[in-house]
């Protein structure tokens, strides 16, 4: 089960790290295109952080894709985003399979069409013996229907605390997360793995998200090295 405040011991080195991916559409404003193809880039940033994530050795990186407020865009972009999401799939699996990354999905992914649907499937079982740095993507996903969920669960099974909410997320089998990103300047959660956040470290930068390298997740990780984490002490 993942705990809300790991122990500290030496320094400190980020295991899980989530990102908001922000501002596909401002960057194709920015330069005048259409906003799909600001989506376009979006994914081929998504390309290099999970590489990069490989590289630099984290356990798990969660990306929230789809949130369950995102149904509310034009209908035109919503099938953009899951024509996106299924050539990234179709076009990637192989080299995450090779490379051992695990995918994993968290949300209610069941409420897309059932061809997204068989196809997040078949690439979640196809990765799930692998060992290496686990891709979660989150998919419809609202932190408080999570969080409401996992104390459905809780209850049915005994007395509710702490301890058995968080067995029930949808993350309980990755490490607590340590550093949650989010790019293009805001600087909200947007009901993104609040339970999770509790104790993480928070990072706001202005990139946006089709600009994110990873030279920029190096130096994310540095800073979070260099924060001293206090979990609620001195």
């Amino acid at each position: 089960m993942a705990k809300s405040e790991p122990a500290k011991s030496g320094p400190a080195v980020a295991r899980h790290v989530a990102i908001i991916m922000d501002g596909n559409g401002r960057w194709a404003k920015k330069r005048h295109l259409p906003r799909a193809l600001g989506h376009q880039r979006g994914v081929e940033a998504v390309r290099r952080v999970v590489r990069g994530a490989r590289e630099l050795g984290l356990e798990a990186l969660t990306l929230y894709a789809f949130s369950t407020e995102n149904w509310r865009r034009p209908e035109e972009e919503v099938s953009d985003l899951m024509s996106l999401m299924k050539r990234f799939i179709l076009s990637d699996l192989d080299e995450f399979a090779a490379a051992g990354v695990r995918l994993k999905i968290i949300g209610d992914y069941k409420a897309f069409k059932p061809d997204v649907v068989e196809l997040v499937e078949g690439a979640v079982a196809r990765t799930a013996a692998n060992t290496g740095t686990t891709l979660a993507v989150a998919l419809n996903y609202g932190s408080q229907d999570e969080i409401a969920r996992a104390a459905t669960k809780a209850a049915e099974k005994g007395p509710i605390t702490p301890e058995t909410i968080a067995a029930e997320l949808d993350t309980a089998d990755l490490p607590p997360l340590d550093l949650l990103i989010r790019t293009s300047g805001e600087v909200r959660l947007s009901n993104f793995l609040l339970w999770q956040a509790a104790y993480a470290e928070m990072l706001f930068t202005d990139v946006l998200w089709p600009d994110f390298s990873v030279d920029h997740l190096r130096e994310a990780l540095e800073e979070f090295a260099n924060r001293e984490r206090r979990y609620g002490g001195r």
